[in-house]
């Protein structure tokens, strides 16, 4: 090139005239300043539409403008240059940055790509350039250097794409693929250019992938978009998931074939398109849904996708005609496991109980963790009772085995509600209740075992929430009385402690006795809070008596097994006794041989931590348990109660008394106190003397009284302290 004319070429492109396009006034006026240090005439447009109209009445250059603008965007700015001044360039400052967005503004015309926030040396460099060329292409009218430098920016975004980049022919086969495939599936591109793109389809999606060419809406303007599964090279079940863009090629817009630096076939294109994975956003998708419906920590259905399928069951058992069966499972035991193991062991305990009870059921049935140590059973398809009872009993018997968690060996049962559609409730929520009430049937009677919903179940149902609710507010208002029934001396007659037995003084019914209303505290975890308040009353009116000179009067409590296997139980009990200045030493507590047995290992720590203070420990309903003699010479026990249905026995002779023969003669070779209860005749008192039984108590000495008739009785009476002989 001659001086001169290279001086007229630097001439012409340092007096350039270029339009600055954007929606944001700082920016735009920020790229005028650059521009205009450097030389170049510059027209400022805040916004397309303010820019189409300066193009109707100016003439330029160049033409740097954004793609997001309200109203008129930056493609149709681009549209409307090349249809007014087709011989201005224009290059794109944008901030969208998506492969379409892109490859949309190349094909419009644009000559480089500026990505905000840019870097102004790199502006300037990248706006000299285009000048440059832009004069070089007036100079010379050589308007193939444009077509250059759109297929060198085009080939270097293929080339750096993160997604996979392809060409198809008319016959759907690979004319150009880029490297990335090989990144993302495993295969060359060599390798599958002129293969059908079925090659890569997951089986499943090769009608869709094919039905996705053929939509007869498709265009450069309206592609394709779908989402589709790909297999990876060597393996067909390893798949990941893709969102395909395609379009057909305009001829007029893409009149060039030749490799743009893939592989490449040699055939002529007729569609273009883009794969992007979107594998990792798939999974996050199933795993929320999985959340939204699933228990992470049993992986079982949750409460709504149980909901779900019973509707669908529903439906269809009422279109057939079928019945089908609900149940409600409700672990027994779990909470005092899970109070005194702590909750990583109760998690794992309810990770093997959901193993073995998903071994019980069928096909096509549906276990869920409602909630808690809650289950429900779903058995869509069942001819009748049998078929429910026989599911229940399987469900029962897998669970009676110890479950080992670390060292420890734990027992849990579960205790079942049916219901049967449809005699037992038509809709839902009245089978999932019904199912619910028929379990704490099974609660009260007993647990360990399953009971069908019946009708009388609702009315008691009704009448176990009106006492639950006057039991609470019986707490609250101390409806609740204590009376004591005398332990006496077989020998002397004289009192020698006093068992405290809970009444409860219904402002309607009147007195109501334990039988009438413990089971449903304990049901209700409302035991706790009961005993406390009839603990504390007694200690009350014990100690007062105590203090009144009764020094060696004793105080006998009955504890609810919940309460002795609490972790806490030792300390919430000397607490009250504390709270209340009652000496320990005057406290005897009774528990049951079942309570003892149920976790030895535990219960014997905490009655050994209340010997070792002073509190006696007496066995009570002795022999209608267990009656291991293998833990009484093991653990800290003072006292035996004789149950008295064994009492009662005694009617004509030793023969009759067997049982209560055998008691006082072990006792008397372990060296433990007797207590017989029940003693209602002489004649019963007669032979426990004889036996040399220690204590009894009973209706020969009256019932339980009251707090001012046995002061009344106290004040009458010596204190005789009772020693084993």
């Amino acid at each position: 090139m001659a001086p001169e004319q290279s001086n007229r070429l630097f001439s012409q492109e340092a007096t350039a005239r270029i339009l600055v396009v954007d929606d944001e006034p700082r920016l735009v006026g920020a790229l005028a300043s650059l521009l205009r240090n450097c030389g170049y005439h510059v027209t400022e447009a805040h916004g397309g539409k303010h820019a189409c109209e300066l193009i109707d009445t100016l003439r330029f250059d160049l033409a740097l403008l954004d793609l997001r603008m309200p109203e008129v965007d930056g493609f149709a700015v681009m549209a409307h240059l090349a249809n007014q001044q087709p011989e201005c360039g224009s290059i794109v400052i944008s901030g969208e940055s998506s492969f379409t967005a892109v490859s949309r503004a190349l094909r419009r015309g644009a000559l480089d790509y500026v990505r905000k926030p840019f870097d102004p040396e790199e502006l300037i460099a990248t706006v000299k350039g285009v000048v440059g060329k832009q004069s070089l292409l007036k100079a010379h009218e050589d308007i193939q250097v444009r077509l250059e430098k759109s297929e060198a920016l085009h080939r270097y975004i293929v080339n750096s794409s993160p997604d996979i980049v392809f060409m198809l022919d008319a016959g759907g086969r690979f004319c150009f693929i880029n490297s990335k495939v090989e990144m993302l599936l495993g295969y060359k591109p060599a390798e599958l250019c002129g293969q059908h793109f079925r090659h890569i389809l997951d089986d499943r999606d090769v009608a869709k992938g094919a039905y996705a060419l053929n939509a007869p809406d498709i265009s450069a303007d309206n592609p394709r978009t779908l989402e589709i599964r790909l297999k990876t090279r060597g393996s067909r079940r390893a798949t990941r998931h893709f969102e395909i863009t395609a379009f057909p090629i305009d001829p007029q817009t893409w009149t060039h074939n030749h490799n743009t630096g893939g592989s490449g076939s040699g055939q002529k294109a007729c569609y273009y398109g883009t794969a992007r994975d979107v594998t990792e956003r798939k999974e996050a998708e199933a795993f929320i849904n999985f959340q939204a419906y699933h228990d992470l920590l049993t992986r079982l259905p949750n409460r709504a996708l149980f909901k779900d399928r019973l509707e669908l069951a529903i439906t269809h058992a009422r279109r057939g005609g079928q019945k089908l069966a609900v149940m409600f499972l409700d672990l027994d035991r779990f909470k005092i496991i899970n109070d005194t193991l702590g909750h990583a062991m109760g998690d794992r305990l309810l990770q093997a109980v959901t193993q073995r009870l998903e071994s019980c059921i069928r096909k096509g049935d549906t276990l869920s963790r409602f909630g808690g140590d809650e289950f429900t059973l779903l058995l869509p398809s069942v001819h009748g009772h049998e078929d429910a009872s026989q599911i229940a009993r399987k469900l029962i018997k897998t669970l009676k085995a110890p479950f080992l968690l670390g060292e420890h060996e734990v027992f849990v049962g579960v205790s079942i509600g049916i219901a049967i559609f449809p005699e037992a409730g038509d809709s839902m929520d009245q089978l999932i209740q019904n199912a619910d009430i028929a379990m704490y049937h099974v609660k009260a009677r007993g647990k360990d075992s399953y009971r069908f919903f019946s009708e009388s179940m609702s009315i008691d149902s009704t009448n176990r929430l009106h006492l639950e609710r006057d039991l609470r507010l019986a707490l609250e208002r101390d409806e609740l009385r204590v009376f004591y029934q005398p332990q006496v001396c077989a020998n002397t007659n004289r009192i020698v402690g006093l068992e405290a037995l809970v009444r409860w003084e219904h402002p309607e019914r009147g007195l109501l006795y334990p039988r009438d209303f413990l089971n449903l505290a304990e049901e209700t975890k409302l035991i706790g809070q009961l005993s406390e308040q009839v603990l504390d009353q007694a200690c009350r009116d014990v100690g007062q008596w105590i203090r009144a000179g009764h020094q060696d009067l004793r105080l006998a409590v009955n504890l609810s097994p919940i309460e002795v296997e609490h972790p806490r139980f030792v300390e919430t009990l000397m607490e009250r006794v504390e709270a209340n200045k009652f000496p320990p030493g005057n406290l005897e507590i009774e528990i049951t041989e079942n309570v003892i047995m149920n976790d030895l290992e535990q219960i014997s720590q905490k009655l050994r931590e209340l010997a070792g203070m002073g509190v006696r420990i007496a066995i009570d309903d002795f022999g209608t348990g267990y009656s291991s003699l293998n833990y009484l010479h093991r653990l800290p026990i003072h006292t035996l109660k004789v149950d008295q249905s064994f009492v009662q026995a005694i009617r004509g002779g030793a023969d009759d008394a067997c049982i209560v023969n055998a008691i006082v003669a072990m006792a008397h070779g372990l060296k433990l106190e007797i207590v017989a209860e029940g003693v209602e005749t002489d004649k019963q008192l007669q032979y426990l003397r004889t036996l040399g039984c220690h204590q009894v108590q009973g209706f020969f000495y009256g019932p339980a009284q009251p707090a001012a008739d046995i002061g009344k009785l106290l004040a009458q009476t010596r204190i005789c302290s009772a020693v084993p002989s």
